[in-house]
C-alpha cells in the first residue's frame, strides 16, 4: 500500500511553531549543506516540485534556495528520522549553500571540540 502526500507529511511531527528542521545534505558526497526550517506547505512543495522550500522565521514567508542567486538545491531524496522531527533532505546543490558564498554552512567554523578517545579494538 503506497501512502498518499498527505499521510507522509502527516507522519511528521512539527514544534510549537509548526515547523520541522531539515539537514539539507549533498547527495553523492554526503556532504552536511545547511539546516532551514519547514512548515508543511514548505515540506509539501519540496516532496513535489523537486527543488528544496524553506519557511523563513525572520521574513515570515516561503523561499527556495537559488531563485535570487542561481545557487539552487535539486531534490534527490528525503527522509524523516527515528522520532518524526527532522528532516534529511538529499539535494545536487548548484554553487554555493550558504548565503555567506560558502560551499557550506559549516566551513571554517570549527568549535575545537575536544576529541573522545580511541574505539576499543
Amino acid at each position: 500500500m503506497t501512502e498518499t502526500l498527505d499521510e507522509r507529511i502527516a507522519r511528521v511531527t512539527f514544534n510549537s511553531d509548526g515547523l520541522v528542521a531539515a539537514v539539507i545534505q549533498q547527495w553523492d558526497t554526503r556532504e552536511v549543506l545547511m539546516l532551514g526550517w519547514m512548515d508543511a506547505e514548505a515540506l509539501r512543495r519540496t516532496l513535489t516540485e523537486g527543488r528544496v522550500t524553506f519557511w523563513s522565521r525572520s521574513r515570515q514567508e516561503y523561499w527556495r534556495k537559488g531563485d535570487t542567486s542561481g545557487h539552487i538545491q535539486l531534490v534527490r531524496g528525503a527522509s524523516l528520522d527515528c522520532d518524526g522531527d527532522t528532516i534529511l533532505v538529499e539535494v545536487e546543490q548548484i554553487g554555493a549553500a550558504c548565503h555567506t558564498g560558502t560551499r557550506t554552512c559549516f566551513d571554517g567554523r570549527d568549535l575545537s571540540a575536544v576529541r573522545g578517545p580511541a574505539r576499543p579494538a
